[in-house]
């Protein structure tokens, strides 16, 4: 695709993630209300879109609880600060294997498998505007550990998605997942006018050098929105570079800690720092309601229950 700089971005704050980083910053948030907030100065900060996970408020561990899901939604939504949001789904597709003797049985520890529906559950209690959709299985990282994405799968929660009318943003981790993301396009399961992560530099994904980023971007569709973001040191980098080669922003505390080194950031101040690349690069960082209408979104609100 011929690629041509964006002037109107929006930027995108993940906001706490599931990784185990809650002990790693006093700014990682954990519950509901801490979540909400960090996302709502997010947004104060510039960030058209906040994407959440939710956690164990005690712990900091990740969770798949509704209500959790629900209060994060309830919180955002009854503020008077508008922001799009974006609630993971990438819950439930979690294996670890016994051993590399000894696959079978899997370990109970880090093993979180449920089917298609329950994964998306807490996206038809809360209808978020935009939800993910990881569109593939990989290595993630850890020795025995495996993110499960079948095509079945994944066939099954995108038109679930789609039939709730919510837009599912999809998460490429590597150019194969872009090349699946297109095929349920094509089978109709997803609508046409699609929104894609591209996610660099997550082990063992796409590496986060510029030609195999370039090598992510031309496999996008040139009708479809996209947005980029690589993690730790490297997060404001690809805030440029994804603006140069055309495309949107996503920073937070989900990728990056850090606002300098030995620096540990929140999650308003890696916007704010993105939105000053941004606009010195000649660019616009674009708003909710502008980004309402680029993708297509209703805002919605909660199911009364």
């Amino acid at each position: 695709m011929p690629l041509s700089m964006n002037r109107e971005v929006f930027i995108t704050c993940a906001v706490t993630g599931s990784g185990g980083t809650q002990d790693r910053s006093p700014h990682v948030p954990r519950s509901p209300k801490e979540i909400a907030d960090s996302a709502l100065a997010a947004a104060k900060a510039g960030a058209a879109i906040v994407h959440c996970h939710v956690r164990d408020p005690e712990t900091g561990a990740p969770s798949r609880d509704l209500a959790l899901y629900r209060e994060v939604t309830d919180r955002i939504r009854d503020s008077d600060t508008d922001v799009v949001l974006n609630l993971t789904a990438g819950m439930g597709g979690d294996i670890t294997f016994g051993g590399v003797e000894s696959p079978l049985p899997v370990k109970s520890e880090g093993t979180d498998m449920v089917g298609a529906t329950e994964r998306v559950a807490h996206v038809a209690e809360c209808l978020p505007e935009i939800c993910t959709l990881d569109c593939g299985t990989m290595n993630f990282a850890e020795a025995d550990y495996v993110m499960t994405n079948t095509p079945g799968m994944l066939r099954a929660m995108g038109q679930m998605m789609t039939d709730l009318g919510v837009k599912p943003e999809i998460e490429a981790f590597d150019t194969g997942h872009l090349w699946y993301a297109k095929q349920l396009v094509k089978e109709g399961i997803l609508e046409a006018n699609a929104l894609v992560q591209l996610c660099m530099g997550v082990p063992w994904g796409a590496p986060n050098d510029l030609n195999t980023f370039m090598a992510m971007v031309n496999n996008v569709p040139a009708d479809w929105n996209w947005s980029a973001f690589s993690l730790g040191r490297d997060q404001m980098a690809y805030v440029a570079a994804s603006v140069l080669a055309g495309g949107n922003v996503r920073v937070g505390l989900e990728d990056n800690l850090y606002l300098d080194k030995g620096v540990l950031a929140e999650n308003w101040q890696l916007v704010e720092r993105a939105g000053t690349i941004i606009s010195n690069l000649g660019a616009r960082v674009i708003t909710p309601a502008e980004v309402r209408t680029r993708l297509g979104l209703t805002k919605q609100a909660p199911v009364a229950g």
